[in-house]
């Protein structure tokens, strides 16, 4: 295993987000799904998630919405440092739209986010009272039904839900897809070339080990960014250039063209 940390810019917060290190042995992997993740493990960090306040996380993961981590970021750390010295749910409920937006405007689509996150806080403090039995609700209550529920917030989406279950519930088989695991696993061959989020989700949270689908998800968009990019994969350099290279189909990349496609464009 790689001794470099998890990045601090990062949707699970880093070092610092909940969770403990872990250490996955990588075995004879039932499914090629299971190797792709346990080539992941020699690659990255490792680590089993948890431990974040839900609220907070749902507001993080609100803020990472079609932005990079390294825009949301100080985004989260301005928002908590004027907002979180209480109940951050009663804080957002009463926030001006103005402020909160002004306050994470890095972030991107500020106005909408900010908007998303207030009714988010009205919604929840109408509902469970409390950032605290909020947080009781997401971490002890059935899985699918706190998932459910979460869907029902507005601007809340799979993504979002899932990484809420999974990086403060702390459950397990919970594999979050967020843009880079969409192509890297339509590409890899793993899932269909026309699978949506929701059907690479169902193949992954079926083909990955339960205790591995949480640094799965984490270490995949790492992976996305270093090594499998949507214009430029490593594989174009050569197979030495890419540690998958061995369990990838490349659908969608012609190496001796060096042209890229998303996988939903190859004809079958």
């Amino acid at each position: 295993m790689s001794d470099e940390s998890e990045p601090a810019e990062n949707i699970s917060g880093g070092p610092e987000g909940g969770g403990i290190a872990s250490e996955f042995e990588p075995s004879e992997a039932a499914t090629r799904a299971e190797a792709v993740v346990d080539v992941l493990g020699e690659l990255y960090w490792q680590k089993t998630y948890g431990g974040q306040d839900a609220f907070e996380c749902l507001v993080r993961t609100i803020l990472s919405q079609n932005t990079s981590d390294k825009a949301s970021q100080p985004a989260h750390e301005s928002l908590m440092e004027r907002y979180s010295s209480g109940d951050l749910v009663e804080a957002l409920a009463e926030a001006r739209q103005d402020e909160l937006a002004e306050t994470i405007s890095s972030a991107g689509l500020y106005n909408r986010k900010s908007e998303v996150m207030i009714a988010a806080a009205e919604e929840i403090r109408e509902e469970f009272g409390s950032e605290e039995e909020f947080d009781a609700f997401v971490r002890e209550g059935e899985p699918e039904a706190v998932r459910s529920r979460l869907l029902e917030i507005d601007g809340v989406g799979p993504k979002t839900a899932d990484c809420v279950l999974l990086f403060s519930g702390g459950r397990g088989g919970v594999f979050p897809v967020d843009t880079h695991v969409h192509r890297i696993y339509r590409r890899l061959g793993i899932a269909p070339p026309k699978a949506d989020h929701e059907g690479v989700r169902e193949i992954l949270e079926e083909a990955v080990p339960a205790e591995k689908c949480g640094f799965g998800h984490t270490a995949s968009i790492q992976f996305g960014r270093e090594y499998c990019s949507a214009r430029k994969p490593a594989c174009l350099d050569g197979p030495e250039a890419c540690p998958m290279y061995d369990l990838c189909e490349r659908i969608g990349v012609d190496e001796v063209e060096e042209s890229v496609v998303d996988p939903a464009e190859v004809e079958s």
